[in-house]
């Protein structure tokens, strides 16, 4: 990583509150740089708190871009962090409607040229591409990374219309955290402390709404910007990564919006920015070729931007599996249109007799974090234990490597004696030694068949053909290796079992696996893509004290005798860290995943959280204690959620919510 000191311009950093229509300001730094001439302003509108929590990662981009001719301004989101008024759900009207005034306040500043951007990645990039759907005026171009188009099968939530229970619990429960922090008294003064039990006060946890929600309806599709791709004007740079849940995003971007106004850009990386240089790499120089695109859009300026692919890709090379690489083997192509024409549908016909699958309920412990952070343990391991729960499949790669770039898609033609049940599929290449690899994978939720919007008991005994799209990725599979298929009928934690999981019976006569296969030969207008190698500008001077004790990140205890497993994951959002202005920040969490094998019932989840903000010169010492669980009957959802609120170890606030959320489609 390169720290750049040297800009064309030098900078200012002030923090300042936006007014809004109705009274409410919200808190918002802003870079600028030092020059008389209106600059155009960027906008990272977020509910993370930019006072503490996402602090180290703005002053690595935030006065980059001031330095080359923007101001950059981070704001948070209405009832967060150090803004006034009280939280709402996510991406709710509220959100949207604040963010289309903040952009318009920015535009009408005398230091602005009256163009803004948007950029983001995860709950940025979501309220980047929805902002832009509602089309500010000033608004010309927006950067969104690793966010979705759909909110219900894209996002946290749901997967193939089934319940996410590794991450529609876990963000939940974070989020319940995260929003009961309180304002710091060292920017908002004394009125900290009445602010932050107003917000208390007003809290529900998002759980209760999205569990309430299991199919995609009305609620799903608010801010779902597939509902209506043409509502976007602004140009969008639309980036993902490989082993992010989001990527399908990019594809879908570049297919449906104005090739004149889009590009889209899929590396290796994980859930993050992808100059920060955590695993897997390779990073790329991404503050310039995000500068290109706000020169291009709005500065005017011919940067080029414009007559590269459509979509640039990252295409592994096959590799060992491993739970984190540093970097992964492969290469970039693009594609001047999106579908490519140098992307071939093959078909792979099952072959064999009818073969019962019934996989037990701890399928899935080697699935990896659904949120890859760049963390030691978040990659799939070696998926052979996996591939003995399934029905697997396997097709010999012969003659020449098989380059693939898309989405597979299998046909699976079932029977299925209860009416619900779940079909995973995964992709995997099999090395000579035996190694399995996880390449891609998808779910079916059976009772979403018909559409994602309804749900279709299956009629027992029934044989019907089902088909399911899995995850986009970019692999190539050498010779001498095995292309496998593998399905199963459970696929714990990323998927809650449904309450009669019985498996079913596979007919590999009826059943495909679609690859979509890609020319290796490259299209001779971009012959060869490049990025700059990764900078960004000084860090925060922020510590970061060592845990000789800290836990595993993943860790799975089986207890042989009852038939249970419990898989504990340490999210390492951070931890503890001391920032130059003397505020001390502890977070510490830990998620529990339970299941008997043999039992869908038994299905457990469970979030505990402990936050402390401390400012030993001001004598503020405050802690957030969170404890969130769903478990499971026949016919109903029940969650626990708790919250306790200390000041100077006091107790300020306790509150208990307890729900039985009825079973409609998960």
């Amino acid at each position: 990583m390169h720290i750049r000191t040297d800009f064309p311009y030098g900078t200012t950093c002030e923090d300042v509150t936006i007014p809004l229509a109705d009274g409410t300001h919200l808190y918002a730094r802003i870079w600028r740089p030092v020059t008389q001439d209106p600059v155009p302003a960027i906008l990272e509108y977020l509910p993370y708190r930019l006072s503490d929590w996402t602090a180290p990662r703005d002053w690595q981009r935030h006065p980059w871009y001031a330095g080359h001719g923007y101001a950059s301004v981070r704001v948070d989101v209405r009832g967060h962090g150090n803004s006034e008024g009280l939280p709402g759900d996510e991406y709710d009207a509220q959100e949207l409607s604040d963010g289309v005034e903040v952009v318009n306040w920015l535009a009408a500043q005398p230091w602005c040229t009256g163009k803004v951007g948007m950029f983001g990645i995860s709950w940025g990039g979501f309220n980047s591409l929805q902002i832009a759907a509602l089309a500010p005026e000033p608004l010309k171009a927006i950067v969104t990374v690793c966010s979705a188009d759909d909110r219900y099968d894209n996002d946290v939530h749901y997967m193939g219309g089934s319940l996410l229970a590794v991450d529609m619990h876990a963000w939940a429960a974070t989020m319940l955290a995260f929003v009961s922090r309180p304002p710091d008294p060292a920017q908002v003064g004394d009125v900290w402390k009445d602010r932050w039990l107003k917000r208390l006060d007003s809290v529900d946890p998002f759980i209760h709404t999205w569990l309430a929600h299991q199919t995609r309806d009305d609620y799903w599709k608010h801010g779902s910007v597939c509902e209506d791709y043409s509502a976007i004007d602004a140009a969008v740079l639309a980036v993902g990564g490989w082993h992010d849940p989001y990527r399908d995003t990019v594809l879908r971007l570049v297919e449906h919006l104005d090739p004149s106004r889009v590009r889209g850009l899929i590396g290796p990386w994980s859930h993050q920015y992808p100059d920060r240089g955590l695993p897997p790499g390779p990073a790329i120089g991404f503050l310039q070729e995000t500068l290109r695109w706000w020169d291009q859009h709005l500065k005017g300026d011919d940067t080029g931007i414009m007559r590269e692919p459509l979509l640039r890709s990252w295409i592994s090379e096959s590799h060992p599996p491993a739970t984190t690489y540093p970097e992964l083997p492969g290469r970039w192509v693009g594609d001047t249109s999106w579908p490519s024409p140098l992307v071939t549908p093959v078909a792979y016909g099952l072959q064999g007799p009818p073969v019962v699958v019934d996989s037990p309920m701890n399928t899935g412990l080697d699935a990896g974090r659904f949120f890859p952070f760049g963390n030691d343990s978040d990659l799939p391991p070696d998926q052979r234990d996996e591939d003995a729960k399934s029905a697997s499949f396997d097709f010999p790669v012969t003659d020449a490597p098989i380059e693939i770039l898309g989405r597979a898609r299998v046909r699976l033609r079932l029977t299925m004696d209860v009416p619900q049940g779940q079909a995973i599929a995964r992709v995997c290449d099999v090395a000579p030694d035996g190694s399995s690899t996880l390449v891609t994978r998808g779910v079916l939720n059976l009772s979403a068949r018909h559409g994602r919007d309804r749900a279709d008991a299956w009629p027992v005994g029934a044989t019907e053909d089902v088909t399911f799209e899995l995850n986009g990725i970019g692999h190539t599979f050498p010779p001498g290796h095995r292309i496998r298929l593998s399905v199963s009928s459970a696929y714990w934690p990323w998927i809650w079992p449904q309450a009669a999981s019985a498996g079913f019976v596979l007919d590999p006569a009826g059943s495909s696996l679609e690859l979509p296969v890609r020319e290796t030969v490259e299209n001779a207008e971009h012959p060869e893509i490049r990025f700059e190698a990764p900078e960004q500008s000084p860090p925060l001077d922020v510590e970061f004290p060592s845990d000789p004790d800290q836990r595993p990140e993943r860790l799975v205890v089986r207890d042989v005798a009852k038939g249970e497993w419990k898989l504990e994951v340490d999210p390492r959002y951070g931890g503890t860290r001391i920032y130059p202005d003397g505020l001390e920040f502890t977070e510490d969490a830990l998620e529990t995943y339970t299941i008997n094998a043999k039992d869908p019932l038994s299905a457990r989840t469970r979030s505990d959280w402990t936050i402390r903000l401390r400012r030993p010169e001001m004598a503020w010492d405050t802690e957030v204690v969170t404890r969130s669980e769903i478990t499971c009957d026949a016919t109903d959802f029940l969650t626990y959620s708790e919250v306790t609120c200390k000041d100077g170890g006091e107790v300020v606030f306790h509150r208990v919510w307890e729900r039985r959320i009825p079973r409609t489609a998960s």
